[in-house]
Order: structure tokens, then sequence, then C-alpha cells
């Protein structure tokens, strides 16, 4: 049974603006403090950034825990078999982003394949001269593959649409009542990144999809093709994305997330053809709002022991 007042333990320090929020109903600290690491075992909710893996040591010294609740969409950090054989909720912010993610990977395609990026630079640099013209390519016609279909894909198929772009779709399940045509196996992946010009990938990770788009991928997605990530580092084989960029096997690619984050700015000093931001597809003021208020919806829920209006397990 919960505590009217629980002690409540933000793992990220990134996260520390929740603290002030929090501490109004309940006792909150940092477990970058050594004050909160001092109160391991009496917390009973940890709340977390979800794409960050949990420590199981330290997880297993919260004896009181029973709730992880993930400020975040993503909750892949997050060991849903540990947590379901202790009998911990977990609960996230269900798709409180997916619309400015979408947003974003929309402005991912249109700064690379229009030289957006480039052309600021070039402007800047003093290359821009009398007679000279940089062509770059229209986004009417494109063909677009999106690697997952959940909120995120939608959103983004539904931005293609009017922009006129050709949309097609790879996931693990069939979804009978959407509009674009579906990629029905996983070598149809494969197939889906042969005949697109540009490659979405926006689903959920999870230990069995970890490096799916592989060299094998990026190889069919060609020198003329483009990748974008606005899901998961984890998805992409981030060496062969390099190793293709480099090689000029693969087009372009336009990042939001990565291997490692933050990743380090070195790995891509010399890496052709991308347009790389840090993690902000989710990132806007509405979408942070939104998912502090499903934070704290879930937190008193399950302090009042009500059902969790976000509960992922």
């Amino acid at each position: 049974m919960a505590h009217l007042r629980p002690v409540i333990l933000i793992a990220q320090p990134h996260l520390a603006p929740l603290l002030p929020i929090l501490a109004m109903q309940y006792d909150v600290m940092g477990l970058w403090e050594e004050a909160g690491r001092a109160r391991l075992a009496e917390a009973e909710i940890l709340v977390t950034a979800g794409e960050f893996r949990l420590d199981p040591a330290m997880l297993a010294a919260m004896d009181r825990l029973r709730l992880i609740a993930c400020f975040t969409v993503g909750y892949d950090g997050v060991d849903l078999d540990w947590a379901r054989a202790n009998d911990i909720a977990v609960s996230h912010a269900g798709d409180a982003n997916a619309e400015d993610v979408a947003d974003h990977a929309i402005g991912l395609i249109l700064a690379h394949r229009r030289q957006i990026v480039s052309g600021d630079r070039a402007l800047r640099a003093g290359e821009w001269l009398p007679g000279g013209k940089t062509i770059t390519r229209s986004i009417a016609g494109a063909r677009l593959g999106i690697v997952g279909m959940g909120s995120i894909g939608i959103g983004v198929a539904t931005r293609a649409d009017a922009l006129r772009m050709a949309t097609r779709w790879w996931g693990p399940r069939d979804k009978p009542g959407l509009a674009w045509p579906r990629s029905d196996s996983l070598a149809a992946l494969a197939a889906l990144a042969a005949e697109s010009d540009i490659l979405v990938v926006a689903a959920r990770a999870t230990d069995e999809n970890r490096g799916m788009i592989s060299a094998a991928i990026l190889d069919a997605l060609g020198p003329d093709g483009l990748l974008v990530n606005v899901a998961r580092g984890q998805l992409v084989d981030e060496d062969a994305l390099i190793d293709a960029l480099r090689a000029g096997r693969l087009g372009g690619a336009a990042l939001d997330v990565y291997a490692q984050e933050p990743t380090d700015p070195a790995r891509w000093a010399d890496v052709p053809n991308c347009i790389l931001t840090p993690h902000t597809g989710g990132a806007t003021d509405a979408a942070v709002a939104q998912m502090a208020q499903m934070l704290l919806a879930n937190i008193r829920a399950f302090v009042a022991e009500e059902p969790l209006p976000n509960r992922v397990l």
C-alpha cells in the first residue's frame, strides 16, 4: 500500500525541474545527490527518463519500490520482465509528443533534401556568388518508407500526404485501417528500403529490434537515399551508418537520436551528408508540459490506489 506522502526519487539530473513541482505534494529527491541515494530503501516511486537503462543493482536496493514512472513517452530503459516479476507498476507519457516528433521528422527531411543547413552555412561563409545557384531535390513525388507505424509514424505519413509524397510502411503487425500500403514481412524491410527515396525510423525500440537498420538495409536504401531516425539510436547500426556515409553507399542521414547520448561530436566531425539534432524532436514546450501533467496524474492515481491513466504494466 502506498503512503499518503511517499518518497519519490528522480533518476536523472536533467529531470531536476520536476523537483519543485513534485515537492509541493511529495517527499522528493534526486538520485544524483547523496541525500537521495541514502533513501533508496525508502522510495516507493522512481521517476525516470525512459530511454535510460536503470541500474539493476540500484533497483535491487529499492526494497519498497512499487512504481517506475517514466516522464517520457518511451520506456525501453525499463526491464519490464523484472518489473512484472517484482510486482512493480510502470507508467509513461502516452503519446504526449508524437505530433511534435512527426513535425521534427518532416523538418529533418526538408532540411536535408532542400539543403537548408548547408545553404545557411554557405551564405554565412560568403560562398553565395553572382551567377551561382544550388539545385536541390523536390519533396513532391518522393517515395517515403516508414519503419514503425505507431502514432509518430502515422503523423509522419499524414504530413507526407500534404507534401505529395508516396508513402509505404513496415511494422511487425498489420493495421488494416490505415490508408498507406504495408510491406508485410521482415524481409520486406529491405525491399521497402530499396523502393524508398527516404526511410524514416519511427519504431519503438526493443531488445529484439536492436540494429534492425543494418548495413544491408542501408545499402538497399542506396547512394541516393536518405535515412531519418527520430525513434531510438539503438535501432540503427551506427558504425555501419557512418561507414556507408563515408563511402558514399548511403546518400544522407538526418538524425535526432544516437547509440550513446549525448553523442560524441568528434564521432561525426568528418561524416558527410548528415544533419544532426540533439534529441530534441519531442522536446517542445507543449509536449513537456503535457508530459509533466501526465506524470503527476500517474503518481496521483498510484497514491490513491486508482488505475494508472497511462500504465505500461
